[in-house]
């Protein structure tokens, strides 16, 4: 019986798990169904050409039958089985083919040709007569047996309201030529073979739905078991939380390093600060090297002052500045003349951008 704590459906992890290890939702009804109408369409197809196979045997039996004194044996033996070779391929072959390409369809419409090692391995649970007897009085177990007893119960119905209803006509044929009787009775054969085939792909298409549910209840997970593979897919959250703290600080590590490279750190009094550079000779615009806020900004307006870096106080540029820049990428062309001012601004103090 399934867990009653594993509630949630699985997770394609999951799934993807299970399938390795050879559980998947398969429906053998279904194979069976698939075999049962393929191979019963294709001989209602390939009768006429079955019985002439036969019927040529038969005719060569008669006449090597028919010899007084058959002079090579050894050659009319292999004469005959080559002629029951034949005769069986001809009459069978097709029938055969058929129903193989149908299950093998059918198979490889559920299993996607899966090929699992787990189900080889040996295991003290397949021979251990306690999981066996729990296996044999499972919910499973008792569903396959009902199945079971029903399959029998509609094939015994369904032949034997086909008796009741021809048995008359099977009297008849004793009146009638062989090749006549053999090619009515097959389709009255036919008929009851198509019932059948319908009872049971009804009988399939529940087991199907069966499967499914069976299969989907027995990979449900608990939601500590959701919990448990999401660390190991994606971490504990906890250790990718320090990490990311780990790198933000690492990062700010590099940018501070930059500061003292600036031409300028333009801040708006204590929120803001955002370190520029412009070299006229390689930069094609001011480039932001650092920026922060509340207390990166003073960290960087600290680390300006003890370079002697100069410091701008400009409100509206720095906020600006700080919104729409990156690190280490370009100011937006529409910042271009407020910049300008700061620098020409420098300049007229002598403070002049490092070379």
């Amino acid at each position: 019986m399934a867990d009653s704590s594993k509630t949630e459906k699985a997770t394609p992890k999951k799934r993807r798990d299970e399938r390795k290890k050879g559980n998947i939702f398969f429906s053998n009804d279904a194979v069976s169904v698939a075999v049962l109408l393929s191979g019963f369409f294709v001989l209602k197809l390939t009768v006429p050409g079955a019985i002439e196979a036969i019927y040529d045997f038969l005719r060569h039996c008669m006449e090597l039958s028919s010899q007084e004194s058959p002079t090579d044996f050894v050659g009319d033996l292999g004469d005959l089985f080559t002629s029951l070779l034949l005769a069986f391929l001809k009459a069978a072959g097709p029938v055969l083919a058929a129903t193989v390409v149908a299950g093998v369809g059918v198979t490889f419409f559920q299993t996607k040709l899966l090929v699992s090692g787990e189900l080889l391995k040996p295991k003290f649970s397949r021979i251990n007569p306690l999981q066996g007897f729990k296996r044999l009085f499972s919910l499973r177990s008792v569903i396959e047996a009902l199945k079971g007893l029903l399959k029998i119960g509609i094939l015994l119905y369904i032949v034997f309201q086909f008796l009741s209803s021809v048995y008359l006509i099977f009297t008849k044929y004793l009146y009638t030529d062989l090749v006549s009787a053999a090619s009515h009775m097959f389709d009255q054969l036919f008929q009851l073979v198509i019932q059948i085939a319908v009872a049971y792909i009804v009988l399939a298409g529940a087991d199907i739905f069966y499967q499914w549910w069976d299969y989907e209840r027995q990979i449900k997970m608990s939601k500590q078991e959701i919990k448990e593979e999401y660390k190991q897919t994606e971490g504990d959250p906890q250790i990718k939380g320090k990490i990311k703290e780990m790198q933000r600080k690492m990062a700010q590590s590099r940018m501070m390093q930059q500061v003292p490279n600036a031409d300028v750190v333009i801040r708006n009094p204590t929120h803001f600060a955002v370190a520029l550079r412009y070299r006229a000779e390689k930069d094609n615009a001011p480039i932001v090297l650092a920026k922060g806020q509340d207390e990166l900004a003073a960290r960087i307006v600290r680390t300006a002052q003890e370079h002697k870096v100069a410091v701008i106080e400009n409100v509206p540029l720095a906020r600006a500045l700080y919104a729409t820049t990156e690190i280490n990428r370009e100011i937006p062309p529409e910042l271009y003349n407020a910049v300008a001012e700061v620098l020409v601004y420098l300049y007229r103090l002598d403070s002049k951008p490092k070379k």
